[in-house]
């Protein structure tokens, strides 16, 4: 493939909800663009963008992936995404790298949750926004009154552009509505253009052509003064006023103009394709954050002229290697040159590049500004930034999800757990929405998600990349054990007699509550009752001791221990032997100090629609939670956030719950704050489960 001039790149990403039609859409346009010569489906396993093992066996898309191709003398990166929440990071990735956004929506389901979220997204980042209503030829469609809902959601800037005609509930035609002519299709997407004036585009309804064409002039007005004037003074715009008027409208951003499609004919496709040729080219995107060799904040644009800068949006890592995608923000990359990662300092020499068309790789010589190419067996990792030495810029990471569904992961064969670390850690490099951690209070790996899905597949990958089998289950809590009440003297003696040297060791030791994590230890021996040089054994003995306390042998905080007394002999007495009668006098002192469990206390913050506060709060009061206040999310309407302190024993199933009642519009963190004692009603159940877990008797 040829090197492209920016202003002939088009960088366009297919967003929307799960099931809306993005990869058969992508399907659709390479087909009638020519580069596919049958349109394949996701349930049979065989379309272009869903490769991976497991997007067919899933029959759905779990990736990021690519379409490159020539139209027309125009490069079209298509870029088609998940529209599981799950795997909203790569969604994230896709809207960066991406100049418009093609929102699709389901003309049979309508909007949906990765329908809005899309749409704020694309807002959020500055994006050019584009919806494609689909499955325009489903028997169950409802365009208009998905159109509505559209503008209801989305406000008046939703301006209808290609729509169907419906008859008797079904698609018959479509209409472009700056041209005013209605195109039929034939199965392989051959069309037929009539004169569209007069048409009745929903007999049901009575909707006419003229009447949404008053819409879209409207929208061509605001885009300049003389059409503004002519709009006034009633006067028909031409073709070209309109045509021209409604790519100002989309670049500018006071129109999201409709099409409608069909993926199967396909109709609607070759309206699509020659309305991508007008979308802005790179150089109109939005300014992107970074910092220069200084750290300074600057803001970058899009620059064939400037030194060559480009960002490592996303990773694919197998045991093999990996591939880097990145997107040439300015300047010309070009293969065998060397860069520096910003991010690391480090030297990377960029070798071979490559455009993809699914999983096919094309070499190609260079890549414009703008453009978005693939290298391989790079250091860099997603989120690097690479520069040339005398021109360094640092660009702003993509914004990923907060990963707050958690399950530790366990070597299913004896010998795995090496293996599990370095696998994940690959599965990392590609996917920033996951996190793995050890719990250093339980000893667990504890790997966290979006959802039960999301690391559902990482678990299926480990095992289909790596070799890896796995066990995921619910995290133990991180328990600990404290006393509330000061000891008397408390006796630890240690003597043994086996012939030769015996041992022997006694203290006296006081314990009492205090505020510490860790184990206050002190001595206030007076007259040499023990020697000095046991004191650190006797300290050993109890440090070792309070990792297990006596309640169901979870970690013991909040805890001072003074020696006050004791004995020894001059040949029995060793450091081994004042470290058991230690660990001796730290069981008996427990018992008489009143031990009670500990539970950790999160603090949460909450966003959720506002009519699903109610339903929240309630849901909190029964996991025991203590709501703290809630006030409206800045920047967000519609949106209120809680804040409550909530034991983390209530809430591992809270993402997946807030998931079901807030529809999918629900966020949350959730971070330690505290250890509170434990309801004394929850104790007994508490120590079997512990017990259970650990193995105890």
């Amino acid at each position: 493939m040829k090197t492209i001039d920016t202003a002939k790149i088009k960088n366009i990403v297919l967003t929307g909800h799960s099931g809306c039609g993005k990869t058969a859409l992508a399907e659709a346009l390479l087909y009638r663009a020519g580069i596919i010569d049958r349109i394949g489906k996701a349930a049979d396993g065989n379309t272009v963008c869903d490769f991976d093992p497991e997007e067919i066996k899933r029959k759905y898309s779990i990736n990021l992936s690519l379409a490159n191709f020539e139209y027309s003398d125009y490069k079209i990166n298509l870029i088609d995404v998940p529209g599981l929440l799950d795997f909203a990071a790569a969604t994230n990735e896709g809207v960066f790298a991406g100049d418009t956004v093609i929102i699709c929506v389901s003309a049979k389901s309508g909007i949906h949750v990765g329908t809005i979220k899309a749409f704020r997204a694309a807002v959020r980042q500055g994006k050019h926004i584009l919806f494609v209503v689909t499955k325009i030829d489903d028997p169950n469609q409802d365009f208009y009154s998905v159109l509505n809902s559209m503008k209801e959601e989305f406000g008046a800037k939703v301006c209808p552009v290609i729509v169907p005609e419906i008859a008797g509930g079904q698609f018959k035609s479509l209409v472009h509505l700056g041209r005013m002519k209605s195109y039929t299709y034939d199965k392989k997407g051959a069309s037929v253009a009539a004169d569209a004036q007069g048409i009745t585009l929903n007999d049901k309804e009575g909707i006419t052509a003229e009447d949404l064409l008053s819409g879209l002039s409207e929208a061509v007005a605001e885009t300049d003064d003389e059409l503004m004037e002519k709009f006034f003074m009633e006067e028909p715009f031409t073709q070209e006023e309109i045509s021209h008027g409604i790519h100002e409208a989309m670049r500018n951003g006071s129109a999201y103009p409709v099409f409608t499609v069909s993926c199967t004919n396909p109709a609607g496709c070759d309206l699509l394709l020659e309305f991508l040729k007008y979308m802005p080219d790179p150089t109109a995107a939005s300014a992107i954050k970074a910092e220069d060799a200084d750290g300074k904040e600057i803001e970058v644009r899009v620059d064939p002229a400037a030194p060559v800068a480009a960002f490592v949006f996303r990773t694919v890592a197998d045991p093999f290697g990996k591939m880097s995608f990145i997107k040439v923000i300015s300047g010309t990359l070009t293969p065998d040159s060397d860069l520096v990662n910003a991010s690391t300092g480090a030297v990377e020499h960029i070798g071979k590049l490559y455009t993809m068309l699914g999983k096919k790789q094309v070499e190609i010589s260079a890549a414009a500004a703008g453009d978005i190419v693939i290298a391989t067996k790079l250091n860099a990792t997603t989120g690097d930034s690479l520069c040339t030495a005398d021109s360094v810029v640092k660009f702003a990471q993509v914004q990923y999800p907060n990963p707050t569904y958690r399950m530790a992961v366990k070597a299913t064969a004896q010998g795995d757990e090496s293996k599990i670390g370095t696998s994940l850690a690959k599965i990392l490099e590609e996917d920033r929405s996951l996190s793995y951690d050890l719990d250093t209070t339980t000893k667990e790996r504890v790997l966290s998600g979006l959802g039960d899905q999301h690391l559902d597949v990482v678990k299926a990958k480990l095992k289909t990349k790596f070799n890896v089998d796995i066990l995921l289950t619910e995290p133990r809590i991180a328990y600990k054990e404290t006393i509330r009440k000061k000891t008397d003297k408390v006796q630890g003696r240690h003597k043994k007699q086996s012939g030769g040297h015996g041992q022997f060791g006694d203290v006296w030791i006081e314990f009492e509550p205090c505020d510490s994590e860790t184990l206050v230890f002190e001595e206030k021996i007076f007259g040499g009752s023990v020697p000095k040089n046991f004191f650190p054994a006797i300290e050993k003995g109890l440090q070792e001791s309070v990792e297990r306390g006596v309640l169901a042998g979870c970690p013991v905080i909040g805890i001072k221990a003074t020696l006050l007394d004791g004995s020894y002999h001059p040949v029995d007495s060793s450091e081994m032997a004042f470290k058991i009668a230690a660990s001796l006098a730290f069981k008996e002192g427990m018992k008489q100090a009143s031990p009670i469990m500990l539970e950790p206390i999160g603090s949460l913050s909450v966003t959720i629609p506002d009519d699903k506060t109610g339903e929240i709060m309630g849901n909190l009061s029964t996991r025991r939670g203590k709501v703290l206040g809630m006030e409206p999310t800045p920047g967000e309407t519609g949106m209120t956030t809680i804040s409550a302190e909530v034991p983390m024993r209530e809430m591992h199933d809270f993402t997946m719950y807030l998931r079901q009642v807030a529809k999918g519009m629900g966020e949350f963190t959730f971070t330690f704050l505290r250890y509170d004692p434990l309801p004394s009603n929850l104790l007994d159940e508490v120590v079997a489960s512990v017990k259970a877990e650990t193995g105890e008797e």
